[in-house]
Order: structure tokens, then sequence, then C-alpha cells
């Protein structure tokens, strides 16, 4: 938990305000979301799972470039958040069923392609962090695909990891019936999805359900980009097999010093992480190959993220890079693509640019550590540890190569010094 920033940004920052800067960008996003609704201002919806799920109309505000680097979210340092300086939501509106068909229907109609981007975040996201998050990736990346959020319950704490995931699997049927629709809307004719971290294990199994009832995956399913993905590699084979020969074009992102995906593998086995893995190695590299799947390996970008599990937002270079490439329609495959940073594009041949959605850029919604977490953690002292005993050390252990502390018990903190 030290790892934690010592900063942070206000919560609940969607209530819509008045749009003082008209000629800040604005992006409308269709929300699709399995989460309760708040009765929190501000929050919209929080991390508990609805019976049915709920959709909503958004539109942000970007503020203008002079005072945000692409990659990043311009988090407001007060409220009401200020349009002209911060991310700020200027529409939030409830919708029916009916209203979400309509507002896609208009979305797709005003693309050049008929096309959809589908975004599904990870772990350890609020709310108001996946929708702050995807406003920066439609704008960053200059995508002009008609913007779906699909955002599941996650509480957004570290600790709560297991619901987390359980609640990926709550929102699987959700997913395919969202999936099922666009693929029968004759309005709609490509589909890409964009998954972040736990959120590729939700998208993977609704796109493995989908095959399973329907005999394969539809064509106009073009491209499914997979950063950081937190699956076990084991049941990653075994999800593309399922899809049969038919499926979309895999983009797979990896890099083996994510530490985030290394605490993973802990927890589920010491199995490998599909997106910690070194795809020139064998099994990966020849079954990579053989099912067509795309890979860019970052693992020697440098990173300010401390647990390398967001690097594209971490680089603005590449991030623009990497915009500018798959938005004119060029192909990654060259090692040293310059301004500085290295991209080792380790694959079957070269990493093609993912499909006609233009000028995609990938960036991590939130930090696997971040100041929610620290606010959250007293609460999980007080609630699920108690405030005596010891708890298990979080010093690394390697295997094989014992390190200071490795394996010692610690005091348990009091809330408010954990809060701290």
């Amino acid at each position: 938990m030290a790892l934690a920033g010592c900063g942070g940004h206000p919560k609940d920052v969607l209530t819509p305000v008045a749009d003082t800067s008209p000629q800040s960008p604005k992006v409308d996003m269709l929300i699709a979301t399995t989460r309760t609704r708040s009765t929190v201002p501000g929050e919209m919806f929080n991390g508990e799972r609805a019976l049915a799920p709920a959709f909503a109309d958004m539109t942000i505000s970007i503020p203008p470039s002079k005072v945000r680097k692409e990659g990043q979210v311009a988090w407001p340092k007060r409220l009401p958040s200020n349009p002209a300086t911060d991310f700020a939501t200027v529409q939030a509106d409830d919708l029916n069923v009916d209203e979400a068909k309509k507002w896609l229907s208009a979305s797709v109609r005003k693309t050049p392609d008929g096309s959809v981007l589908v975004f599904i975040h990870g772990f350890n996201n609020r709310f108001e962090d996946a929708v702050y998050r995807f406003a920066q990736i439609v704008h960053d990346s200059g995508v002009h695909s008609a913007p779906i959020l699909v955002t599941w319950p996650s509480r957004g704490s570290l600790l709560a990891y297991g619901y987390d995931r359980e609640s990926t699997n709550y929102t699987r049927n959700a997913l395919e019936t969202l999936f099922q629709y666009l693929a029968k809307d004759p309005e709609v004719r490509e589909v890409s999805i964009l998954a972040h971290s736990m959120g590729n294990w939700l998208a993977l199994e609704s796109l493995r359900q989908m095959a399973i009832r329907n005999g394969r995956l539809p064509g106009k399913f073009k491209n499914v980009m997979l950063a950081a993905p937190d699956i076990d590699v084991d049941v990653f084979r075994q999800q593309i097999a399922d899809m049969g020969k038919q499926h979309p074009q895999f983009t797979l992102f990896v890099s083996r010093d994510d530490k985030a995906l290394a605490f993973s593998r802990r927890v589920w086995g010491d199995v490998s992480r599909l997106g910690a893995i070194d795809p020139e190695q064998a099994p990966y590299k020849k079954e990579l190959e053989d099912n067509k799947i795309k890979v860019i390996d970052l693992t020697k970008i440098k990173s300010g993220d401390s647990m390398n599990h967001g690097k594209f937002a971490e680089s603005p270079q590449i991030v623009q890079l990497i915009g500018q490439r798959i938005s004119e329609g060029q192909t990654l495959t060259d090692s040293r693509v310059g301004l500085g940073d290295q991209i080792l594009v380790a694959t079957t041949g070269a990493a093609t640019a993912a499909g006609n959605v233009a000028g995609l850029v990938l960036a991590a919604p939130v930090a696997v550590v971040d100041q929610d977490t620290r606010d959250n953690y007293a609460g999980h002292v007080n609630n699920v540890a108690g405030t005596k005993g010891a708890q298990p050390a979080v010093k690394h252990c390697e295997e094989g190569r014992p390190t200071p502390n490795c394996g010692r018990q610690y005091p348990r903190p009091s809330a408010s010094a954990a809060a701290q």
C-alpha cells in the first residue's frame, strides 16, 4: 500500500456542469452497465451488482491539449469541474433499452464506416474511472466509431479482487446480449472490442458463449484488442479453440515486467497470465502463430507506473505514435519506432494495424494501487481484518532468491495508520 502516491482526485465527479468551454472537444458515449444506480450525487453508478442491465448517454468535455498531455486524464482538483482545465461531464442521461437502441442507430449513421468500438475496463475501477478513461481513449485516438462503454460492477478497491472477478462472470450474459444485438443490427457493419486487464476475461468469455450458441462468431466482429490481459494462458487456449476457426483478429499487448500480473499469477496458482508471457518462447510462439494472433511486446518500454500495468498511458510519445500509425493504416513492423522509445513487435510476422478502427490508443483505466484504494483500505482493515494480530508480509519473495524480510510477519496497522 505504501506504493500508492500521495495525490488523488475528488470522487463523484459526474454531476453535469455547464459547458463553459464550448471550444473544448466532446465525447458522446453510450453506457451499458450491470452496476447498481447510486444515490450519491455525482457517482451515478456504484460497484454493486444490479438485477438488470442499465443504459445511459454521457457527454464528456476534454480540456484543450495545452493543459493536458495525450494519454492522460485531467481529473479536476476540486469540484465542480472546470471544462477549460478538467475532464467534465456536461450530459448524463439515463436511457431505457429502446432509447439506447435509438442512440446506437443515430451514432452509427454518423460514422464513415458503420463501426462500433466497445471498451471493457479492468479490475479496481470506479464508474467514473471507466467513463473518463474511455473518453480519453476515444479523443486521443481520433477514432470515428460509435463508442460503447461496458462497465461491470467493480468496487474500486485492491482488496476486492475476488468480488471483481466474480462480477465479470456476473456480466457475461449481459455482454453477450449486447454482442448478439450488434451482430444482428444491419446498420452496424463492423465491431471492434478493446479490453484491459480483468476486462479481457469478460470479453473473451462473452465471445466464447456467443460462438458456442451461434456455431461461430459473426464476420463483422473484426478486431479484439487485449491489453495486459489478466487471463490464465491455459484457459485462453481453450477459449480460442471454442470460438472456432472464424474468429476476430486478436492483437495482444504484453509486458513481462507487469507487476500486477505477477501478483495475479501468484493468486491463481503460479500459472502464467496471458499479458505477461514471452511470445518468442515455446509453446507460445507456435500457438500464437497457428491462431494468427498478433503480439506487441512492451517489456522494454520504460514506464512511470510502478506496477508497469499501464504503459500506454505513461508514454505520450507511444500513445501518439501508435495512434498515428494505426489511423493512417500503417503496420507496426519496425522494432525501432523512434521518439526515444522502443517497441518490440514480437509475433509471428508483422503486428498489423488492428483493422480500420482509426487511431486506436490503449491506455490503462487506473493504476492498480491508487488513492481510492488507500481511502478504502482503512474500512477493509476494520471490517475484515480487525485491529490485532499479524498480517502476511507484502515483500516480494522471488523463487530461489530470498530477499530481506521475505516472509516476515508485520504487526497489523491501525485503521487510521493504514489509510495514511
